[in-house]
């Protein structure tokens, strides 16, 4: 299965793009949790079973699994003559100006990590001062630097492979992200769709190299005809115009319609993903705090190459029944208890994966909202979630679905 094929949320999942959690964990400190959006730090053993333990569910269940630290790597094996210049790239996006602090840490890479898949796991990991081993007496700012600095930054948000990216029908969105620890994750995307052979040519229609933030958690594929796309903190009106003309200037794209949801801006509703995802051909898993009136921008092609914006506004319930095309039934995180709604959605209770009509995998800890959804005849599948969860995603931010069958 060369190349991508998402036309849907429900539709049987065969192939899903993953990253173990890594070493970049253990460069998590309590001061720069915030700046690395964190709200705590997961211990890494644990962490890896858990996540061990979501790919079993999915192999078990006929989905192929691939690891982007994997496909990077394959690309620097296929490609020797890249590997410099991923390295030089990766060392400036990673904030590194001086061309002293770019020849140590090139060399410190190149030569430690001769293997390209420990490479690129490396460069994930992030880069200690004292791993260097400069010579202290050259500079100042050796010699006053905290030794536990880091000079690389850590990517610790690396295991949510939804956002850095997003598989739309045939093609792919590589977004540039809101924040500035996560716009570096996208290097591995460009590097993977630009000359990965199963990958290179994908039709790209938003590039890291845009202006404006768009990110994957907030991109929903409702059929092959119908786009849903959030207006959130993280992803702008702006990104959403450009990428609606690119994707209807694509004529291999059979998408009519992008629906722009404006939602609340804040950490609860930080995608769309965490406010409604679609879980069976009828049934959605939302957030009870969209349930009012909805502001969603209809946007269809004007015929010229541009694009023609219609406000409408309703309930979630009636505009996903339009674009649908039949009723849908609107589960409530929680079970519409305001409490464990706002606790299990904290903990990504409506942030699940469908692996295939009614067959969704779902974070254990959120059994309020896991019984509902297994009274109402779904096959809930549940995996462990102590640890993972402190990063503030569930099974759907985890996973990056490369094809699902038609």
């Amino acid at each position: 299965m060369a190349g991508v094929n998402v036309k849907s949320e429900i539709k049987p999942l065969k192939k899903v793009l993953l990253h173990r959690p890594g070493r970049e964990l253990l460069n998590l400190t309590p001061n720069t949790l915030e700046e690395l959006l964190f709200d705590d730090i997961p211990f890494l053993k644990v962490a890896q079973e858990e996540h061990d333990a979501f790919a079993q569910i999915l192999r078990d269940n006929g989905v192929e699994v691939v690891y982007l630290e994997k496909l990077m790597a394959e690309v620097l094996d296929q490609n020797p003559e890249l590997r410099e210049k991923f390295l030089k790239q990766f060392i400036e996006e990673a904030g590194i100006r001086t061309e002293r602090y770019q020849k140590i840490i090139y060399d410190y890479l190149n030569d430690n990590y001769p293997d390209n898949y420990d490479l690129v796991l490396k460069t994930m990991e992030g880069i200690n001062l004292t791993e260097l081993h400069t010579d202290k007496s050259n500079s100042l700012v050796d010699l006053v630097s905290d030794s536990s600095k880091m000079v690389v930054a850590p990517m610790p948000n690396l295991y949510f492979t939804r956002d850095p990216f997003a598989m739309i029908g045939n093609g792919v969105s590589i977004n540039r992200m809101y924040s500035v620890t996560r716009n570096r994750e996208t290097i591995y995307g460009e590097y993977i769709f630009t000359y990965h052979p199963e990958f290179k040519d994908v039709p790209e229609y938003y590039s890291r190299y845009n202006t404006f933030h768009i990110e994957g958690g907030d991109i929903l594929n409702i059929n092959d005809k119908v786009l849903a796309i959030g207006i959130s903190q993280r992803t702008e009106p702006d990104a959403i115009d450009a990428i609606a003309k690119n994707i209807f200037e694509d004529s291999t794209s059979p998408i009519e319609t992008i629906l722009a949801f404006n939602i609340p801006n804040s950490r609860a509703f930080m995608h769309l993903d965490t406010v409604f995802t679609q879980i069976d051909v009828d049934k959605f898993t939302v957030h009870p705090g969209i349930l009012g009136p909805l502001t969603v921008f209809e946007i269809t092609p004007d015929g010229q190459g541009g694009i023609h914006v219609k406000e409408i506004n309703d309930t979630l319930e009636d505009i996903l029944e339009k674009y649908v095309g039949h009723p849908v039934e609107l589960i409530p995180c929680g079970g519409g208890d305001r409490i464990a709604a706002e606790r299990e959605q904290w903990n990504d209770g409506s942030n699940t994966l469908c692996i295939a009509p009614g067959t969704i995998v779902v974070y254990e800890r959120n059994d309020v909202t896991n019984a509902v959804l297994k009274e109402k005849g779904l096959k809930v599948l549940e995996m462990p979630s102590a640890e993972l969860s402190r990063g503030r995603g569930g099974p759907r931010c985890m996973s990056m679905p490369i094809w699902r069958e038609d």
